[in-house]
């Protein structure tokens, strides 16, 4: 059996940012979206969290990339065991550390990833080992100005599936403060760069923005998913206009 919810090929692929542990806004709002980004670094989701979630993308039928927090070896079988359709691992600066995630990420020959049955084994079969190489892809995060330096050497790694530039943390590193307007002037050539490097060595590039001028230019420019918006953004904007707009109503005139 093949897993049941993977990244489809066609491109872009708009996702949805999880940020909450709770599986009810997901299950609410996730089939909007064509893929579910769950973060497993920042804030508050746990191992358990991030099982419970990846159950509830199942369920709407919707592929889940989980982040994990570190690129350490067991953090990140245990994440791929609850079946997730894919990996983001953040931080990746060197093609060496690129192939660390690899050794943790892909069962051998590529790498050395344990095998367990865990959930995805009880859903598909002890042999789903033979196609989880192939069907569970690996994002490494391009966040760092060295990364950029690197790119080219890291899309080459084999076993690495794809490079999610990430634009807060390498803004910040280049000493743009988090609360700058995003636009393309400031982030295009490090976004051309990690999509010219995924052309080059036939991975998938992806990214984050909810800035509309820069999701359209991530399209343009062949990244395959763009995370469009977090469950939280879009509680705290609906809430924000809800009450504005019953207090405009209610006014005296």
């Amino acid at each position: 059996m093949a897993h049941p919810n993977p990244l489809p090929e066609t491109s872009p692929l708009f996702g949805l940012y999880i940020c909450f542990p709770d599986p009810g806004p997901l299950e609410r709002i996730g089939s909007d979206w064509d893929w579910i980004w769950i973060d497993g670094q920042h804030g508050q989701i746990g191992y358990a969290d991030i099982l419970a979630l990846v159950r509830m993308c199942d369920l709407i039928r919707r592929p889940a990339l989980v982040r994990v927090a570190s690129h350490e070896y067991g953090e990140i079988g245990r994440a791929l065991d609850t079946g997730a359709a894919g990996l983001i691992v953040p931080c990746v600066d060197t093609p060496e550390q690129a192939a660390q995630v690899v050794f943790a990420a892909k069962f051998p020959p590529v790498g050395g990833r344990s095998f367990g049955s865990a959930r995805i084994g009880a859903r598909q079969g002890r042999t789903y080992v033979g196609r989880a190489n192939e069907e569970v892809k690996l994002f490494v995060q391009i966040e760092t100005p060295l990364a950029i330096t690197h790119v080219e050497r890291i899309a080459s790694v084999p076993g690495v599936d794809g490079l999610f530039f990430g634009p807060d943390d390498l803004t910040l590193r280049r000493g743009i403060t988090v609360d700058a307007p995003r636009t393309i002037a400031m982030l295009g050539p490090d976004m051309e760069a990690v999509a010219s490097a995924c052309r080059r060595h036939g991975k998938k590039a992806a990214t984050a923005s909810s800035n509309p001028e820069l999701a359209a230019y991530a399209a343009r420019s062949g990244y395959h998913l763009i995370a469009a918006g977090s469950e939280v953004g879009f509680l705290a904007a609906g809430s924000a206009k809800a009450s504005a707009d019953i207090r405009a109503t209610t006014a005296p005139k």
